[in-house]
């Protein structure tokens, strides 16, 4: 599994149109194998998504994130996990590891069935 996670510093970005930088991790047998970063322009939501698919990254994971830009992702066939916080390497292990969103990385009001966004088939 390919995922990615817009950074600020070295934290999940709390809002995604401030973010520019972009963690994409391969993951394996709940290991990451190989990860990388990426800059990239919130504001051009068709050239993220263009990135992730030529990334592979199946799911992204940011903090919150404007309507538009969240439809046009999840449209795109890419599963949107927002209104995550905490320390990106720290998120990404324990993810790894768990396959789970602990409630220590949801910022607060947060659920899954709020939080995670994917398209309907």
């Amino acid at each position: 599994m390919n995922l990615a996670i817009t950074i600020w510093g070295n934290r999940v970005s709390p809002v995604f149109d401030a973010a520019s930088t972009l963690l994409v991790a391969h993951i394996e047998n709940r290991m990451i194998i190989d990860k990388s970063y990426t800059a990239f322009n919130p504001e051009r939501t068709s050239d993220l998504i263009k990135l992730l698919k030529k990334k592979q990254a199946s799911v992204l994971i940011c903090g919150a994130i404007s309507t538009k830009p969240a439809e046009l992702i999840v449209e795109s066939d890419i599963k949107l996990i927002s209104f995550v916080t905490g320390n990106a390497i720290n998120f990404l292990e324990n993810f790894a590891r768990k396959q789970i969103i602990e409630k220590a990385f949801m910022m607060p009001g947060c659920s899954t069935q709020y939080c995670w966004r994917q398209k309907s088939r």
